[in-house]
This record gives structure tokens, sequence and C-alpha cells, in this order.
């Protein structure tokens, strides 16, 4: 019973979206030719308090936002918030006949302030898109009065503090993009215990400490974490993550020790990149099962060993990067995958015969000590 009710409640949120994005395409085609909206539409917004408590939010972020470059906002005036640029309305999930603000898009307008305690009127609103801009300071704990929330993109801003939490609270929360700000410390646990994101960028901030070991207990589809300072290993806990992840993006972000077996558990995985770490040990075996695999990357790594045929032979595999590891030896059609229209580089590695290599001394340094994974032992603490 109650997955049904989780089932209907995600078909709600599915078609309140299909309805905004309709309006959000409706005004974007018209907004330039008829920028304000007809007097009835004022005339209702001023008798619905839904719409009241969007105004007085709304004017509130008007007044904290200090740099307007294009005056996009310039027609923040008067309670018709619905003929705002960037504010878009819609019927109200539980009662189609009232009106509400629905989605709020300022994508890429290079607008500079904060957002305001009072952001937490906008209780209706199911898509917050605020990339590309000069935001800064930290969010408002108000944020979790937004429970209908579906997108929060805050990207490319300039946010600061620890991870701001109040975002796991957001019940509906399907997408989450906090990558380009200046987020620190650790990522919370909590975040991978939450069942209803699906999509999680973090990358490019300034988080540390180890990627959770709890990890897989998500049922994202995407998981982001490149260029941030977490080190540690890759947690065996990630074969939970088999029933949900497609792509997972760890570029950059201090990992040592192996790569566990488990990552060929992932038999939805689509899109592999461990480049730029101090990974080390070879490859596992495992992953020459993951069929649905496209893009694999172990680039700027210490790894080395053989490179097995069964990797190479993935059906679906169209970039495989391992330059600058290790690797001594290339089994079978990894020799050749080029003629075969897989993108592929295995360049400053240690392959026989094969040009752009490392040179024997500095391959015998590491030759000479293979790494043992199974007797590899990783502090994740």
């Amino acid at each position: 019973m109650g997955s049904q009710r989780s089932k209907t409640s995600f078909l709600l949120h599915v078609l309140y979206l299909f309805s905004l994005l309709h309006k959000l395409e409706t005004k974007h085609n018209t907004h330039h030719s008829h920028p304000h909206h007809n007097h009835k539409n004022s005339q209702s917004s001023a008798a619905n308090p839904k719409l009241n408590q969007a105004y007085i939010a709304l004017q509130a972020w008007k007044k904290v936002i200090y740099s307007d470059p294009t005056n996009y906002t310039s027609n923040w005036v008067g309670p018709s918030v619905c003929s705002y640029r960037g504010i878009y309305c819609g019927p109200a999930i539980d009662d189609n006949t009232t009106t509400v603000v629905s989605g709020i898009d300022l994508n890429h307008l290079d607008l500079a302030g904060f957002l305001p305690d009072e952001i937490g009127l906008l209780a209706d609103i199911a898509l917050l898109h605020i990339n590309s801009n000069r935001f800064c300071g930290i969010l408002p704990l108000t944020l979790s009065n937004l429970t209908l929330l579906y997108e929060l993109d805050l990207s490319n801003n300039r946010f600061v503090g620890p991870f701001p939490s109040v975002v796991l609270s957001l019940p509906s929360l399907k997408y989450l993009d906090l990558r380009y700000n200046e987020f620190e410390g650790s990522v919370p646990s909590e975040l991978f215990n939450n069942k209803s994101l699906d999509a999680i960028f973090v990358n490019n901030n300034r988080f540390t400490s180890v990627i959770p070991s709890n990890l897989g207990m998500s049922t994202a589809s995407v998981v982001v974490f490149a260029n941030n300072k977490f080190g540690g290993c890759l947690p065996p806990s990630i074969a939970n993550f088999a029933n949900s992840i497609e792509e997972l993006l760890l570029i950059n972000t201090s990992l040592t020790g192996c790569l566990p077996e488990e990552v060929g558990y992932l038999y939805k995985l689509r899109v592999l990149d461990v480049s730029y770490n101090q990974l080390v040990g070879r490859i596992p075996y495992s992953i020459a099962g993951l069929a649905h695999l496209e893009q694999l990357n172990f680039a700027h790594n210490m790894m080395s060993g053989e490179v097995s045929d069964g990797i190479c032979v993935l059906p679906n595999l169209t970039n495989f990067t391992l330059s600058y590891n290790f690797f001594c030896e290339e089994q079978g059609l990894c020799g050749n995958l080029t003629s075969m229209g897989v993108v592929f580089d295995d360049r400053r590695n240690c392959l026989p015969g094969k040009k752009l290599q490392r040179s024997k001394k500095v391959c015998d340094a590491i030759l000479e000590h293979p790494v043992e994974c199974e007797e590899y032992h990783c502090d994740n603490s």
C-alpha cells in the first residue's frame, strides 16, 4: 500500500512538471512581446493568499540582489508575481483551481546577492534553478519548507559553508546540483540514505574527508564527486548501487588503494571515470561483465598489470582511456581497439612494442613491486 502511494505521488509530480514545463515554454515564447499579463491575472494574484506569500518572498529576494547587469528583475514590481521574468505559475498540485508560483528559472544572469529567509514562503515551487550567477553566503534553513521541490540547481555560484544539510530534508527532491561552489568539509552519509534522489552533483567544491561508506545505499542513477579532496578508498559497499547507478564520476578526488571487485557488480553502469587519482593495482576482472559500459577512464593513476580482453570486447564500449599508468600487457583485441571504432588511449604505460610509453627504468621501479589488491588494506577512517 505504501509503495502504491509512493508511485501515485511520483506520478503526480511528473504530471505537475510536464504542466510546468509547458507553461515555461509558453512564457519564454511570449514574455518579450507581452511582458505583463492581463488585468484578470493581476487581480487574481492579489486575491490569492499563496501568491501574496510569493510576493513577499520575491520582494525580499529582490532587495538582496545587489547586482543585476541585465536588469532582468526590473519588472519584479507589484503583486502580479506571475508576470515577473523568471517566475512561472501553474495550478497548485493539490488544487488545480488555485494558481501558485510553481517554478523559478534565473539561470545564466550574472546576478549577485544571496537567498533570504523569505525564500521559504515559496512552498509550492517544484523547480528552483539559479545556476551561473554570483549568489553567495549560506543556504537559509527555511528551504526546508519547499516540500514539493523536485529540482534544485545552485551550481556555478559562490555559496559557502559546510554541506547544506537543509537539502536533506526535502522529501520530493530528485535532482540536486551543488557543483562549482565553495562548500567545504565532509559530505554527510545521510545524503546516501535518501531514496528519492536520482541525480547528485557535488563536484568542484572543497569537500574533504572520505567518501561515505554507505555510498551504495543511494538509489541515484548519476553521482558526480569530481574535483574534491575526499581521499581514502572506494568502499566495497558500492555494490549496493547495482540496481540504480548508471554514471559514476570520481575524477580527481584523491582516491587511493585498489578498485574493489564490487565495481563490476554495477550492471547498469554506462560511465565510469576514476581518472586523476592515486589508485593502484590491477583492473578488477569483474568489470568485464559490465555489458552496458560505454565510457571507461583510468587515466593518471598508478595502476598496473594486464588489460583484460574481456573489457575490450564489451559490446557498448566507445571510449576507453588508461593512459599514464603502469599497465604492462594488453590482451587480444585490446592491442587494436581503434580499428574497431573505439576511442582508445594507452599512452605512457609500460606496454612493450607500443609508442609513447614510459621508460624502462621508470617501469622497472614500479613493476618490481606489484601491488596485491587482496592483501591491500585501506583505512577510510
